[in-house]
C-alpha cells in the first residue's frame, strides 16, 4: 500500500513530478499514475491506491478544479479525512473545499529546503503516521450496482449499502381547484370542467410535478374556500392553482393564478383569450398553454426556494440546484452544478436522474472548460450508461443525458435518446431543446428550428430560453445566414445580457456583416465578463459548438483575427 495518493490534472504531470519525487527523497511511499504497470486496469488500481492511500495530496490549479476526476478524489478524500490539498497555480477552489486549510505552493520549483514545502510536507507526514497507527484503515465496501469506476469518481462519498427511505426526495405537489364560471352560461360551465381536467392530465405528463386528480378537489367546486392553507394541508399540496372562464364580446377569456398554499400568496397570474368562434379546434392549444406556462413557473419558484435552503437536502433538491445553476454559464455555476449533481449522486446513489443530472453537468463542463480528454468523455459515458439502466422510461432523465451526448459531440445519440424522450413526455422541454441541438449539429437545420419552436410551446417560460436562441443563432451561421444569426443572437441577449457565448455569436455575425466596430465591442465585453479567458478556450469551444461543419476553420480564424485586432483597438 502507497503511503500517499497524488491527484493531478494530466496537463500539470510536470509539476506533480516534482511533488513526487521531494516525497521519495523525503522516505514516503507514492502512488500516481504514472507509475501504473501496462496491463493494468486503471479504474481499479487507481481506486484500491485512492482508497489505501493516508494521504492524498491534491494539486489544485486552473486545470485540476474543473476536472471531474480530480475533484472526485479530493471529494472522496475529504470523506476518509486523508485530503492534505496543495494550490499549485492561482485559481479558485471548488466551493466544497473553500474552508480547507491549502498550502500555497505556486512558487516552489522543488527545493527540499524551501519553508512552505518543509511546512506542508510535515503536514503530509502526520497524516501517514496517523494512517500507520489506524486499525480502521481499510478499503470502504462499493455501492451496490455501480462499476468500480464509477464508485470513485461519479458517487466518491460511501453511500449506506442501502440508501435511507426518501432520500430521492419528493417533487413539488400541485392542486388543480376547480375554475370558477363567470359568465354563468351552461356551457361554459362544461367548458370550465373540461379544462380542468385536460390542465390536470397534461400537467401529469411532466415528472417534476405532482399533481393531485381531479376527484381530491370536486368537494370544492361550488362555495369558497375559507381557509386555503388547510385545504392544503389536507390534500398534501405546495402550491394551488385557481381559475375563472368569462366571456367578453367575442372573446372567451381564462385566468389562471398560481398560489403558495402556506402563506397564500398569489406567485403568478396570466390571463389567456381565445375567439369564442374558434374554441372548438383550439382548446387543446388553449390547455397546453396554460399547462406549459404553470409548469415553467413551478419550476422557477422551486429553484429559487431550493437555492435559499441551506442543507439537509434531498438528492432531488440537490437536482434542482444544479439546474438552477445552468441559468448563465461562469466557470463557478458550472463547477457549481457539478457540485450539487455530485451531491444527488452521493446521498441516492441508485437514483437514476441524479446520475443524469451528474452526466450532464460534467458534458457541460467539459463542452466549455476542459481540454480534450477521452478519459473525461468516458466517465460521462459511463454515468449515462448507469442512468438509463437505474430509469429507463424517465423522459426527464431521457433528456438530460441526450444533452450530455450533445456536448460531448454524439448527436446522433443524443437524438435518439431526446425523440424517446418526447414519445414518453411531449411536454418536456429539455427533450425538445436537446433534439434541437442535436439536429443543429448535424446541419438539420429546419427540423432544429421545429423542435425549438416545440421548446418554447412547452415550457414558454425556461430559464435557459437563451440557451435555445444561441443555438439557433449557431444554426444560422451554419448556413451563413450572418444577419439571421445575428438576430437570433440578439434575442437570446434580451434573455441573459451575461453571456459570452452569445458574444462571441454577435461578434461572428458582425464581422461578415461588415460590422467590425461592433464586434470588437462585443470582444472587448465578453474580456469584462470574463477577465481569466484566452482566445484557446473559444477556438476549441467553436470546434465543439461547429462540429460538422465545413466552414468552422473560418469562423474561428475570423474569431482569432477579431480577439487579437480588439486588443489593439
Amino acid at each position: 500500500m502507497s503511503q500517499i495518493f497524488l491527484s493531478y490534472n494530466r496537463e500539470d504531470q510536470a509539476t506533480a513530478r516534482l511533488f513526487a519525487e521531494a516525497f521519495q527523497r523525503a522516505g514516503l511511499d507514492v502512488w500516481w499514475d504514472v507509475t501504473l504497470r501496462s496491463g493494468e486496469a486503471y479504474d481499479e488500481v487507481t481506486e484500491n491506491a485512492l482508497r489505501r492511500a493516508s494521504a492524498v495530496v491534491v494539486l489544485w490549479s486552473p486545470r485540476s478544479v474543473v476536472s471531474r476526476w480530480v475533484r472526485s478524489e479530493a471529494t472522496l478524500a475529504d470523506r476518509n479525512k486523508t485530503l492534505v490539498p496543495a494550490m499549485i497555480a492561482p485559481c479558485e477552489r471548488p466551493i466544497m473545499f473553500e474552508l480547507t486549510q491549502t498550502a500555497e505552493l505556486a512558487h516552489w520549483s522543488g527545493a527540499d529546503s524551501d519553508p512552505v514545502w518543509q511546512a506542508f510536507l510535515a503536514d503530509v507526514q502526520r497524516f501517514v503516521a496517523a494512517g500507520a497507527a489506524s486499525a480502521d484503515n481499510a478499503a470502504i465496501p462499493l455501492a451496490p450496482n455501480l462499476t468500480p469506476s464509477l464508485t470513485s469518481a461519479l458517487a466518491p462519498a460511501p453511500p449506506p449499502a442501502r440508501p435511507r427511505r426518501g432520500k430521492h426526495g419528493e417533487v413539488p405537489s400541485l392542486a388543480v381547484l376547480p375554475f370558477a364560471n363567470r359568465s354563468g352560461l351552461p356551457e361554459d360551465e362544461v367548458f370550465s370542467l373540461g379544462m380542468v381536467e385536460d390542465i390536470i392530465d397534461a400537467l401529469s405528463q411532466g415528472v417534476n410535478l405532482r399533481v393531485i386528480t381531479s376527484s381530491a378537489t370536486a368537494r370544492f367546486r361550488t362555495g369558497a374556500i375559507p381557509d386555503l392553507t388547510a385545504m392544503a394541508r389536507d390534500l398534501g399540496v405546495r402550491y394551488v392553482m385557481e381559475g375563472n372562464v368569462r366571456r367578453a364580446g367575442q372573446m372567451l377569456r381564462v385566468t389562471a393564478q398560481l398560489v403558495e398554499a402556506e402563506s397564500g400568496a398569489v406567485l403568478w397570474t396570466q390571463r389567456f383569450e381565445r375567439p369564442v368562434s374558434e374554441l372548438a379546434d383550439l382548446q387543446e392549444d388553449l390547455v397546453v398553454e396554460v399547462s406549459a406556462h404553470l409548469h415553467s413557473q413551478v419550476e422557477r419558484l422551486e429553484m429559487a426556494r431550493l437555492l435559499k435552503k441551506p442543507d439537509d437536502l434531498t438528492a432531488w433538491e440537490c437536482v434542482t440546484r444544479a439546474s438552477a445553476a445552468f441559468r448563465n454559464i461562469t466557470g463557478e455555476t458550472l463547477l457549481l452544478a457539478l457540485t450539487e449533481a455530485q451531491r444527488a449522486v452521493e446521498i441516492a446513489p441508485d437514483y437514476g436522474l441524479a446520475h443524469a443530472m451528474l452526466a450532464d453537468a460534467a458534458a457541460t463542463v467539459y463542452m466549455w472548460l476542459v481540454p480534450d480528454d477521452p478519459q473525461e468523455v468516458r466517465m460521462i459515458t459511463a454515468s449515462i450508461d448507469t442512468a438509463i439502466v437505474l430509469e429507463p422510461d424517465n423522459a426527464v432523465v431521457l433528456a438530460h443525458l441526450a444533452e450530455a451526448y450533445n456536448y460531448v459531440g454524439r448527436p446522433d445519440d443524443a437524438l435518439r435518446l431526446a425523440m424517446r424522450a418526447r414519445t414518453i413526455s411531449p411536454s418536456c422541454g429539455l427533450a425538445h431543446y436537446a433534439a434541437g441541438v442535436a439536429t443543429t449539429q448535424t446541419n438539420r437545420i429546419d427540423a432544429a428550428s421545429g423542435h425549438f419552436e416545440d421548446e418554447l410551446r412547452a415550457a414558454p417560460g425556461s430559464h435557459t430560453l437563451y440557451a435555445s436562441h444561441t443555438w439557433r443563432g449557431a444554426g444560422q451561421l451554419r448556413l451563413r445566414n450572418w444577419q439571421t444569426a445575428l438576430d437570433w443572437y440578439e434575442a437570446a441577449w434580451q434573455h441573459n445580457s451575461m453571456s459570452t457565448g452569445v458574444l462571441i455569436g454577435q461578434a461572428i455575425a458582425n464581422s461578415y456583416l461588415g460590422n467590425t466596430p461592433q464586434a470588437h465591442a462585443q470582444i472587448d465585453q465578453l474580456r469584462k465578463l470574463d477577465p481569466a479567458t484566452t482566445i484557446e478556450v473559444w477556438q476549441r469551444c467553436m470546434k465543439r459548438w461547429f462540429i460538422n461543419c465545413d466552414h468552422e476553420p473560418e469562423m474561428t480564424a475570423l474569431l482569432t483575427g477579431l480577439w487579437h485586432e480588439a486588443k489593439l483597438v
